[in-house]
């Protein structure tokens, strides 16, 4: 097989991964697009260890070495990943990035002083 095709897939993979990072509202599906990517770069690993391979005879095998560690990391990842998104899912009722960002502490809607700098708040509270 040659080294385009699976350049062509990593890449198409890479994209789909950035579009739903870039895209998702949903903490999950972020971190599904964040696996494509990592995905993406596993496949280029394997395919240049294996283009490289063939040109010299003495081979290490150093892109699957990589590709083992990348999918360690990756599963680690995705375990603490996971039990972030229920923990917060859990205390606030959703997994919507903007909605997460729109009630953080001080910042909610309730807040009636969301827009005053955090020293007047301070004092206001003094």
């Amino acid at each position: 097989m040659h080294l385009a095709y699976p350049a062509v897939l990593a890449a198409l993979l890479f994209g789909t991964g950035l579009y739903g990072v870039l895209a998702r509202r949903n903490a999950i599906l972020v971190l599904m697009s964040v696996e494509l990517m990592l995905n993406a770069v596993n496949l280029n690993l394997v395919a240049f260890d294996v283009w490289l391979s063939k040109a010299a005879r003495d081979t290490l095998h150093s892109g699957q070495a990589l590709t083992l560690f990348t999918i360690a990391i990756a599963a680690a990842e995705i375990g603490i990943g996971l039990a972030i998104v229920l923990s917060v899912y859990r205390g606030r009722g959703t997994s919507d990035i903007d909605k997460l960002r729109d009630t953080a502490e001080g910042h909610g809607p309730d807040d009636p002083d969301s827009d005053a700098p955090v020293a007047e708040k301070a004092e206001a509270t003094a």
